[in-house]
Formats: structure tokens, sequence, C-alpha cells
């Protein structure tokens, strides 16, 4: 294997689909009005609204912690709280970045399901202080798909919403999976968001085909009040923002978005029948988005990484994470297989 093998490790090894980079190439075209005020970003952000079916507003982020984080900030005050679960990335891989940008909001973590949050863990850390001493809870944020590989379905979203309404706080969702949870359940985007009651949306681009890129969806125009203002401080307002607006238009004119997820999606699950079955395997989570999750002995994880495979572990338990990319080949993941087999059996 060289560095340039298909892996494993990360859905950020893959490189641009030729839907955004044939985007870019257009937009490469002349010349077009600088800051977000050209034809690439207003065809995107038209875009999103035509795919969610409603009147959302539209804002670019380079990546998905300055996405979330400023989502999250835009929620509430340095003196607020935000929920998520213990394995949340907003908790685990963003460095204190949402506490950075909402100027000292606090996380609380609370217990989850498969990795998904539920009313009841919500409602438990929601009320487990109600003083002045203690920052007061205002955003719910959860991950669709989670870091573990499971999806939250409409039906889940709505009861988490209704519990958040009660409670007076404001619903985000880390989407950087968001499209390979799409294409898992076969809803549309408006079903498992605004219509879930879901108030911002954080949808993942570089993970599903783009170089760089999320977007941020106001579903709830209020709260997206002088939002410009601070992606501008955050350093996140692109001079040539056509660069990062145009590859949605490729990913979202004709559903690109949802054929790569898909077959991201399908990858997974065929690592997932082609390793069932060999002894001393275990599937840590169910196999929902593009994500698989293995329990495997540390001499057997030790043998693969000597043939060649990069792939993530959770330290000291023998669990090894293998995500699936919009440009994985079938043939990567039998070799894959085949050498999970063979370092079992060894």
């Amino acid at each position: 294997m060289n560095d340039q093998t298909q892996q494993f490790a990360s859905d950020n090894y893959s490189g641009i689909c030729s839907e955004a980079w044939a985007a870019m190439e257009q937009a490469n075209q002349g010349h077009q009005r600088a800051y977000g005020d050209d034809q690439w970003t207003a065809r995107a952000a038209d875009e999103f609204r035509r795919l969610f079916e409603t009147d959302c507003e539209v804002f670019f982020a380079f990546n998905g912690t300055a996405a979330n984080s400023l989502a999250l900030s835009s929620l509430c005050q340095s003196y607020h709280s935000v929920i998520c679960s213990e394995t949340a990335h907003v908790e685990t891989d963003e460095c204190g970045a949402p506490e950075f940008f909402s100027n000292g909001s606090k996380l609380l973590t609370a217990r989850t399901e498969m990795g998904k949050l539920t009313p009841q863990a919500i409602r438990e850390v929601a009320l487990k202080r109600q003083d002045i001493h203690y920052p007061k809870p205002r955003v719910v944020t959860l991950t669709q798909a989670t870091e573990v590989g499971s999806v939250y379905r409409p039906e889940e979203l709505k009861a988490i919403s209704a519990t958040c309404k009660e409670l007076g706080l404001n619903l985000h969702m880390d989407g950087a999976r968001f499209a390979n949870a799409c294409a898992f359940l076969g809803c549309s985007p408006a079903e498992l968001t605004w219509k879930a009651g879901v108030d911002v949306l954080c949808f993942g681009g570089t993970k599903n085909g783009m170089a760089v890129g999320e977007a941020i969806l106001f579903f709830n125009h209020d709260l997206a009040e002088d939002f410009d203002y601070r992606c501008k401080q955050a350093g996140q307002l692109a001079s040539k923002m056509r660069f990062l607006s145009a590859p949605w238009v490729g990913l979202l004119e004709n559903d690109a978005w949802l054929k790569h997820a898909g077959h991201a999606n399908h990858c997974a699950q065929l690592l997932k029948t082609l390793v069932e079955g060999i002894p001393g395997v275990e599937l840590m989570f169910p196999v929902e988005a593009n994500g698989v999750f293995l329990q495997m002995p540390e001499a057997a994880l030790e043998a693969l990484r000597a043939k060649g495979w990069r792939f993530y572990t959770f330290i000291g338990s023998g669990g090894a994470r293998f995500m699936c990319s919009w440009d994985t080949e079938e043939a990567r993941v039998r070799e894959l297989a085949h050498d999970i087999k063979a370092v079992m059996s060894a």
C-alpha cells in the first residue's frame, strides 16, 4: 500500500467528487462579486431552500468546527449551557471551540443510548440544577448520524424537540453526516430537520465529496439575526465565497449528495456482512450510516496496521472504526474483510 491507497480511517481521506469539481471549474470562469454577493452563492442558497422545502437562512463556513461553534454561539449567551452527548464531536474533538466562540457557554454531557440522546436524558441534565450559580441550559445539540454511526428516526427527533420546547431549549443538529442519515432512512431532509422541530442544521459537505465547506441552515429566521457578522468576526466570510458555495450547487442540483451518501452506506453494509461470523470479531454498534465499529483483540488490530491499513481505535477498548467514503471501491472493502479474517485466524 502507498499513501494514495484507499483507507478506512476517515471519510475525510477521500478526494473531491466529480460534481463538486465541475461546479468549481465553472465558477472559476470570469470574475464574480466577492464576499457572497455572487450568483453561485445565491444559487446554492436557493438549492437548499428547494431541497428543504422551506425559506431557510443559509450561510457557509470552511469546516464543521466553525459551523457548529458559530451556530451554537448564536443560540445562547455566555452564561448559558449546551446539552450534548458524552461522545459529541463538540465535546471531544473541537478543542473547546464552542466555548470559545460563545465566550464561555458550558457544555453539559448527557448519557446516550447507542450514541443517541433521549428526552429523559436531556430532562435529567436540564433540571439537575436551576439555581443562579449553575450555567442555565439553553441549547440541545445532537449529531445526525451520531459519532457511533446510529441514526435518529423522525419520531425520536420529534420527541426530543417536544422536550426542548417544554424546557425552553433551542435544538441544533450537527449534520456532518446528515446525507448518510437521509440515505439510510429514505426520509426527506425536511422530515429530519424543521418538520421534526430542529431549529438549526450544520450540513456537512466535506465528508460527502467536497474539498471544504459546510452549510449552516437556520429554519428559525429570528435565530439567524446578525449571524453574518459572527461569520466575519470568526474568519469564516470567504472573500471568494463562490468556491465554497459552487460545489454545493454541483452536489444538490441533481441529488449527487444523496447518491454518494448511499454508496458510502452500501459499502459499510458490505463490510459488515463480510466480517459477520468471523470468530472473535463483534459489531459494537448497528451499522446504519457509513461507519463500521468492530471489537477485536489488540493483537489483531496491530496485525492489520502492519499490513498497511489505517483506521481509528479507542484506546484500551479493542474497538476500531472503519469509515467508508463516497468513492470507496467494493474491491477495497473485500480486501479489508479478507485481511481481518486472516489476522483473526493467525
